[in-house]
């Protein structure tokens, strides 16, 4: 004679979601996450990273510092897009950009992205990506807030020299 079958219960579902702690392990240099930006209005300018991939030699280098300023030129011809600071550190750069909503932001930055890898490669005869992921953008919403960027985007060289123990 045959047993009958007997369901066994799995016990009580979760809510939709993952895991804690799942997914990819964070590392040394965590990456930008792959969410999508928000929207900002016309009026608030933004706080731009771009990192550099280990191996790229420095963006403050003599021979590229004058390549670096006519690609940002080049790739802020825009009427949706404008630069209007940086400043150029060993392995990031950090821009203080306007831009009409968050899509001119998306095709700015990959203008400039675009015209920066292709100056770094042409200046040191290499090939491949410059870029180390994602820019990461902070909207700045207030008066201090862009008071604050500006004063860090500026005066950025000069806190990682002291950091470094060098004079700028």
């Amino acid at each position: 004679m045959r047993r009958q079958p007997i369901q066994l219960d799995l016990g009580a579902r979760r809510q939709h979601g993952r895991r804690s702690r799942g997914g990819r392990p964070t590392g040394p240099n965590p990456r930008v996450r792959h969410r999508s930006r928000d929207s900002f209005a016309e009026r608030f300018p933004c706080h731009v990273t771009l990192r550099v991939r280990e191996g790229v030699p420095s963006l403050r280098s003599i021979q590229l510092v004058g390549e670096v300023e006519r690609s940002f030129a080049y790739g802020c011809e825009r009427a949706d897009f404008r630069l209007v600071h940086y400043s150029l550190q060993g392995n990031h750069a950090h821009l203080i950009v306007e831009a009409l909503d968050r899509h001119a932001l998306g095709r700015g930055m990959k203008a400039i992205g675009s015209w920066l890898a292709r100056a770094v490669n042409r200046i040191f005869e290499r090939s491949g990506p410059v870029l180390a992921d994602r820019y990461h953008v902070r909207v700045l919403k207030t008066a201090r807030e862009v008071r604050n960027a500006l004063a860090y985007v500026l005066l950025n060289a000069r806190r990682h020299a002291a950091k470094a123990g060098r004079a700028l």
